[in-house]
């Protein structure tokens, strides 16, 4: 007999169906964006996403089946974070994103001129979002470059350190110390003047001089410097052309004002001395020619320098010639723009007369005679007795001399340089026998 009975209801099976996954807690649940998120619940084997507001996690790790780690994605506000399997979303827990205080780990550079316009980078974290830079409570124009860096230009400002700080909507920076350095300003310079060479030793005196980074003679740079102090720099001074030319210093602080010149001297010339000769003795005076000699410091014959000298102008110079040996010696001027060459002195020994060729003529004279010795080559006079003749120097060692008029009998010939006056030799004066 078949009991079954179709009006029966059948008995129901237990599902198989996996349920979806379930977020009970998240921690924390808020910060910035990269924050590591703990996710936990029941379900999360196998995940295949987790979601910040729709956004994916770009990183997360399933570490069992109740729990999840997760980076947060950018976003802002208030997000609903769910888990993805196979089997399902979750359900959504409340994430908010915070803004982190901007922090400055340096400047570069962290300092510059108190007229400002310096670019400065800042460095650090936090500045995406910036909206505004300060130099102390003087707002910078600025440039978000990345959530790490900015570039601002600093205002001008007064010498001395300020804080700067970055703002960001997630507030802002503590303060980073910026220096504003006085422009320098430079008093004197000592010596005023050179070569046109150059490599003329000077010191510079002022104020802001510390971190000197040039230091200029019109357009040229110095060949050396050295920072002495914030008082004093000592420069070697670049080759140039006559005339003046601003010296400039230039630091962090700025470029001092044309305030101090430096003046280019040409190296002094000697075109002429007279009288080119004296005595051994010294003593005498002598005139110099030239150009340049305006400045002169030093007037010497050979290595010996003159007893004294005056400079009525830049072309002439005055000097009293010192004792020296008989012979020729050079003789210089020194100014600040160099020392001159070129011109020489002789210093003469007595005129020595050897003979005389013809020793006589006629009393009415014009007979040439030929006077031999030695030292005769600065001969300023020939005398027959006191009556000077007409002469010619040939030579050293001769001259030629017309004999003047005179009485009959004898007379001493002598020969007259700077200085000296030869021994007389004898010339006779006769007239021959009347016809």
């Amino acid at each position: 007999m078949d009991h079954s009975d179709s009006s029966m209801p059948h008995a129901m099976l237990p599902s198989t169906a996996a349920a979806a996954p379930v977020i009970t807690t998240s921690s924390p649940s808020s910060g910035a964006a990269g924050t590591v998120v703990a996710l936990t619940g029941t379900g999360f084997t196998g995940a295949t996403a987790v979601t910040f507001g729709g956004t994916p996690s770009a990183s997360f790790t399933v570490v069992s089946a109740t729990q999840i780690t997760a980076n947060a994605p950018a976003g802002a506000g208030t997000l609903q974070v769910t888990v993805t399997t196979p089997d399902g979303t979750s359900n959504g827990v409340g994430f908010t994103y915070t803004i982190p205080t901007p922090t400055i780990s340096s400047l570069a550079p962290n300092q510059g001129s108190a007229d400002g316009g310096t670019l400065v980078t800042l460095t650090g974290t936090g500045f995406t979002g910036a909206t505004s830079v300060h130099f102390g409570a003087v707002a910078a124009a600025f440039t978000t470059v990345s959530a790490t860096q900015a570039t601002a230009v600093a205002p001008a400002g007064s010498a001395g350190t300020v804080n700067v700080t970055i703002t960001t909507p997630g507030g802002t920076s503590t303060g980073i110390p910026y220096a504003y350095l006085a422009v320098p300003v430079l008093g004197s310079v000592n010596p005023a003047q050179g070569p046109l060479a150059g490599g003329n030793s000077i010191s510079l005196s002022g104020t802001g001089l510390t971190g000197t980074t040039s230091v200029r003679f019109g357009t040229g740079a110095a060949i050396s410097f050295t920072v002495v102090s914030a008082t004093q720099v000592t420069a070697v001074t670049p080759t140039g052309v006559p005339g003046p030319v601003p010296v400039t210093v230039t630091t962090p602080g700025g470029t001092s004002a044309q305030a101090v010149f430096y003046y280019y001297l040409g190296a002094p010339v000697l075109s002429g001395l007279t009288p080119g000769a004296g005595q051994v003795g010294g003593g005498n005076s002598v005139t110099l020619t030239g150009a340049n000699l305006l400045q002169a410091t030093a007037v010497r014959f050979g290595p010996t320098a003159a007893t004294s000298f005056t400079i009525p102008s830049a072309t002439e110079i005055r000097a009293v010639v010192p004792p020296g040996a008989v012979g020729t010696v050079p003789v210089t001027v020194t100014t600040p723009g160099g020392t001159s060459s070129g011109a020489t002195y002789a210093y003469l020994g007595a005129p020595v007369v050897t003979g005389l060729t013809p020793d006589r003529g006629p009393s009415a004279g014009g007979t040439t005679v030929t006077v031999t010795g030695t030292g005769l080559t600065y001969t300023t006079a020939v005398l027959f007795g006191a009556v000077p003749a007409a002469f010619t120097v040939v030579s050293d060692t001769q001259l030629t001399v017309t004999a003047p008029p005179g009485a009959a009998g004898g007379v001493t010939v002598r020969v007259v340089i700077p200085g000296w006056t030869s021994i007389g030799v004898p010339y006779t004066r006769a007239d021959p026998p009347g016809i």
